[in-house]
């Protein structure tokens, strides 16, 4: 597949992707290129369940976080498959027969025309979640309509100044919050089975960096402007230096329990419902292998 001038993502390149390669920010071609495809068990709890999401951990980012625990495959994209239309279907469809609860596509957003190619070609019995960084189009999101039942993105800040520091994006923070609004019109409230597992809804995610409750507060306090019952917040602990975060001396550490009970506190007292995770989740171990996992040879 080929795509002759890239606007999916709110950089608007506007530059040809060939099926192999592109001259972009993201540096990818327009065929898929997978990193690892294996159960997940580190997501939600109504997503990773008893037998795990099938994470789909796609190669390449629109993003350029300095602190990416991914850089690997993100910024170095060191590791990948690349994959067409059909070979990507057969991945989901191995995940979901050794049992996934669901098809979990793993910042997905430079690929969505192959994605949404490969579920048309065959659309898996169970819930497909979509898990970004929030940094997408809502054009790009339009075009995926009926084919994701779960929104996962991030809501990293509404600040410009951070997002442009951390993200090497101005515009971040404008983009995710109509990302997040259209997202919201897709999935409508969360739906739950009975057993707890999602299967309908949009789940946001807002990493805490350290030397910035005020960034959270504000996130948390543009979130809790969304209708009530409409989104379920995930407020994640689990920060470590990664990437470049070491030339950014302010978020060169672990959140400290201050920051961590604070940022809780105000998500308590806005009445938001979602999840909290534990500090003790701050550490590398719960970073996958990117070593083709779960791939044709």
């Amino acid at each position: 597949m080929e795509i002759k001038a890239c606007r999916l993502c709110p950089r608007l390149c506007g530059v040809p992707r060939t099926a192999q390669e592109g001259e972009g920010f993201c540096k990818m071609g327009a065929d898929a290129v997978v990193a690892r495809a294996a159960l997940h068990f580190w997501e939600e709890p109504c997503l990773s369940g008893t037998r795990g999401s099938g994470a789909v951990f796609f190669t390449g980012c629109s993003l350029g976080c300095v602190f990416c625990q991914n850089e690997q495959i993100s910024t170095r994209r060191e590791v990948g498959k690349r994959l067409d239309p059909e070979e990507l279907s057969e991945v989901f469809l191995r995940l979901e027969e050794q049992g996934a609860h669901n098809i979990n596509l793993v910042n997905p957003t430079h690929f969505a025309p192959a994605i949404a190619q490969a579920l048309r070609l065959r659309r898996p019995s169970v819930p497909v979640v979509y898990n970004s960084g929030g940094y997408d189009r809502v054009e790009t999101l339009r075009s995926l309509e009926g084919l994701i039942d779960i929104y996962l993105p991030d809501l990293k800040y509404v600040s410009p100044t951070l997002s442009l520091r951390y993200s090497g994006a101005e515009n971040y923070p404008e983009a995710a919050k109509a990302a997040i609004l259209e997202m919201l019109r897709q999935t409508g409230p969360p739906v739950l089975d009975e057993a707890g597992m999602m299967q309908k809804g949009t789940i946001v995610r807002h990493l805490v960096l350290p030397s910035n409750t005020r960034s959270t507060s504000e996130v948390l306090s543009w979130l809790s402007q969304l209708p009530a019952g409409s989104v379920l917040v995930s407020l994640m602990a689990q920060y470590v230096p990664c990437g470049r975060a070491s030339l950014f001396p302010e978020i060169n550490r672990r959140i400290t329990r201050r920051e961590y009970e604070k940022v809780q506190n105000l998500l308590f007292s806005l009445n938001l419902a979602g999840f909290v995770q534990e500090r003790s989740s701050a550490v590398k171990d719960f970073i996958p292998p990117f070593n083709l996992e779960g791939l044709p040879s």
